[in-house]
């Protein structure tokens, strides 16, 4: 490792150990390597101007990359390294992340960041800036000079921060594709004005935030929205529904809580809807007069048939809810099935050998191809919920089942597959696969890694 090191830093980049390589990377034209430094850490992209001549002057002609965390050891020092490359560097800016951690800050501590925060957005290096992410000071409603910077931006994550009215009336965002608000305080008023100054946006991501109670969306371009709708201030409004008047273009919608905070869902127009997310004991969702709450699926013709992929977060694991499912949404392809921890001790038994049930069953046409299920324990009622679709979905391609590190023996996945009735599978092609690794994109990760704009959210591939 130690000799590895030596050369990277006394050898431009390209040639070998024994000397004799060739310097490939060097002859690339200035703009290919300009966007490879401006994809580097901070503190890498800076390094590059002593590997070479050649690499001297590319830093500062490559749009920068500002990530404030880990520059300094010591949070003091962090205003004076910034400064010198907002000073050092011509510009343009590619992206600017900035987290304040400051939470116990005093006021004249706050509004002295809120000067510092201005200069530094004044900057000529942040010229032209595309990606914007800043964790502010939710409690202390500061004037962050955003407007200055809102032309250009294509993806802007605000976090903690406090909206004011007058502060967000100025605010357009023409070239903005993604939008993530994490823990802010805004009114309903502001919050639709700022979509609604969002007319490229494609992915809205609304973390944790308060102020309103209500998000109507009437969007061409959107089409991903995922919603969180944890509360974490006293005594503040919160949100409680979400109302898709028109969004043509939609295709992903997910309600991103884990558990604890109602949401009432209204899709009125959205004719590419295609992913899905609900949780069974939190969400009501409503499209026109069919309404899907907790276990039950209150249609009596009213179908959806654009939906594809769904994930439920289902408390308690019922044959009889999916089938309702399957029959509101016939074109189903994908479900991915996510349990609390305690889910499978309790619940129905799944039981569909009666005779009553069979009659269903001999008539139900089942569109899955892939099932994916956590917590699996090898319980009566799983094995009865999972042999259903192993005897009777005839175009399954892959089911994957979440198990404990301490279940992953031979023999446990021998009596589970005999269980199972694997070897009587209606369809011969279909997989199946017993994991304990990471096999379903939970809300914790959607949320923390903002993937909305996959074309299957959940999938790990």
């Amino acid at each position: 490792m130690e000799m590895e090191m030596e050369m990277a830093a006394g050898d431009p980049p390209g040639v070998g150990e024994d000397g004799g390589g060739v310097d490939v990377i060097s002859d690339l034209p200035d703009d290919l390597l300009g966007e490879i430094i401006t994809l580097l850490p901070t503190k890498d992209g800076a390094r590059t101007q002593i590997l070479a001549s050649r690499w001297r002057h590319l830093w500062r002609s490559a749009p920068l990359n500002l990530d404030c965390r880990g520059l300094v050891k010591r949070r003091i020092q962090l205003h004076g390294v910034v400064s010198r490359i907002l000073t050092s560097h011509p510009g343009p800016g590619r992206r600017f992340i900035y987290k304040f951690k400051g939470l116990s800050a005093t006021e004249y501590e706050l509004l002295q960041m809120n000067a510092t925060m201005d200069e530094w957005l004044r900057s000529a290096a942040l010229c032209n800036l595309q990606e914007l992410d800043l964790s502010y000071c939710l409690w202390y409603p500061l004037e962050v000079p955003i407007s200055r910077l809102s032309t250009t931006l294509r993806v802007a994550t605000i976090t903690r921060y406090n909206f004011l009215d007058t502060t967000v009336q100025g605010l357009r965002f023409p070239q903005l594709k993604q939008l993530t608000l994490e823990m802010v305080r805004i009114s309903e008023c502001s919050l639709h004005h700022m979509i609604a100054g969002c007319p490229a946006l494609e992915c809205l991501l609304i973390n944790c935030s308060f102020g309103f109670r209500c998000i109507r969306i009437n969007s061409l371009s959107l089409r991903s929205i995922g919603v969180d709708a944890k509360c974490l201030g006293y005594n503040e409004l919160k949100l409680g529904e979400l109302v898709i008047e028109n969004a043509p273009c939609l295709k992903r919608l997910l309600h991103l809580d884990e558990s604890g905070d109602n949401l009432n869902i209204s899709v009125i127009s959205a004719p590419k809807l295609e992913t899905l997310r609900y949780l069974s004991n939190f969400t009501k969702i409503s499209f026109g007069s069919a309404v899907i709450q907790g276990l039950c699926v209150d249609s009596l013709t009213a179908v959806v048939r654009t939906v594809k992929i769904l994930a439920v977060d289902m408390h308690v694991l019922s044959l009889d809810t999916v089938i309702k499912l399957m029959g509101f949404f016939p074109c189903l392809e994908k479900l991915y099935i996510e349990c609390s921890f305690h889910s499978f001790q309790s619940g129905p038994t799944n039981v569909w050998r009666l005779r009553k049930k069979q009659n269903r069953i001999r008539y139900l046409d089942i569109p899955l191809k892939t099932i994916v299920l956590e917590q699996y324990r090898g319980t009566k009622s799983q094995v009865s919920f999972l042999t259903f679709f192993v005897l009777h979905a005839r175009l399954l391609e892959v089911m994957t089942l979440g198990i404990r590190t301490t279940d992953n023996s031979e023999e446990f996945l021998a009596e589970q597959r005999r269980k199972l009735q694997l070897e009587n599978r209606v369809s011969t092609d279909a997989r199946f696969y017993f994991t304990t690794d990471r096999y379903i994109r939970n809300y914790w990760y959607i949320n923390y890694f903002r993937k909305l704009d996959l074309t299957d959210p959940f999938a790990f591939t």
